[in-house]
């Protein structure tokens, strides 16, 4: 049986130290690694005529976390779309009972970034929506998905974290993300699946959070199921414990890694631990987005401004 493959490129992997507060400095870093790891995806997506962006992007948690995708990693992947392509390019995500996706991309500088560039954001609640009904394990599930993630080419960039439950956070999650569906959560991105097919799944691994954040240094890409099993993996999830990814992958090739990234030293290096905490976030992402902030000129989350 052949293997799906995954592309893993390192990122600047010389470079010392962890975060980058300069996103131009980031944005240099990137180049090179953006460009590689979309190479065997570009034939499929050069045609496109609308390319949707959908990064892990929810509040509050600044880029230095690794909690949320890099707005550095989106910024180099529309510069090179563009390059590229002729195709219209947004980024996209949901709002959410708390705070609406606007909000969310200018805190994490998303909005900022893209004036450099002919993209926009989108937010996906409130794009019109189709009615959808697929089965799971023989089971009819009705969906409500936004017809942009139908009708336009997606590229989806998760960040390399896991979900406050425990399983990957993952491509396949950040998609159903912005999925209504009344199934049990673990039905949604199996789901979610065969009405959008991602043409290219790109996990932005240069910092990744495993009970605090660390400087991976990695892209890597390939199906949404294929990436999430190599994440899960790095992560030291167990594929087993997985229901949606293990419900996926059960028809599924193995998965081969291919490149130069030694991922036995990644998954050492990644720590295991619970999540931290959504209204108190850790005191080095509060400095970092401090800083971060003055030097951009974005907005400060407000529950940053008391100092917490």
């Amino acid at each position: 049986m052949s293997a799906a493959s995954v592309r893993a490129v390192a990122v600047d992997a010389a470079r010392r130290g962890g975060w980058i507060p300069d996103i131009d400095a980031r944005l240099t870093h990137l180049e090179s690694p953006v460009r590689d790891v979309l190479a065997p995806s570009l034939e499929a997506l050069a045609d496109a005529d609308r390319i949707t962006l959908v990064p892990d992007a929810h509040y509050p948690f600044h880029p230095s976390s690794g909690m949320v995708t890099d707005p550095a990693v989106i910024g180099s992947i529309v510069a090179h779309l563009e390059r590229e392509t002729d195709a219209e390019i947004v980024v996209a995500g949901a709002s959410d009972e708390r705070i609406s996706f606007d909000r969310t991309a200018d805190y994490l500088g998303y909005t900022s970034l893209l004036e450099r560039f002919d993209a926009t954001v989108v937010d996906l609640a409130d794009e019109p929506r189709l009615d959808e009904v697929c089965s799971v394990d023989g089971t009819p599930v009705a969906l409500s998905v936004p017809e942009r993630l139908v009708e336009s080419t997606v590229v989806v960039v998760p960040s390399l974290r896991p979900t406050a439950a425990g399983p990957v956070a993952g491509a396949m999650r950040t998609l159903a993300a912005s999925i209504d569906c009344d199934a049990k959560p673990a039905r949604v991105p199996v789901a979610t699946r065969p009405i959008v097919d991602p043409a290219v799944a790109i996990v932005d691994a240069t910092t990744a959070y495993g009970g605090e954040p660390v400087a991976a240094n990695v892209l890597f890409a390939g199906t949404p199921s294929a990436v999430d099993a190599v994440a899960s993996s790095l992560l030291g999830r167990s594929l087993e414990a997985d229901d949606a990814l293990k419900t996926v992958r059960e028809d599924e090739e193995p998965v081969s890694v291919e490149g130069d990234v030694d991922f036995d030293r990644l998954r050492a290096t990644i720590p295991d631990g619970e999540l931290p905490p959504p209204d108190s976030p850790h005191p080095a992402v509060s400095t970092a987005y401090r800083v971060y902030a003055a030097v951009a000129g974005d907005a400060v989350p407000p529950q940053l401004e008391g100092g917490r």
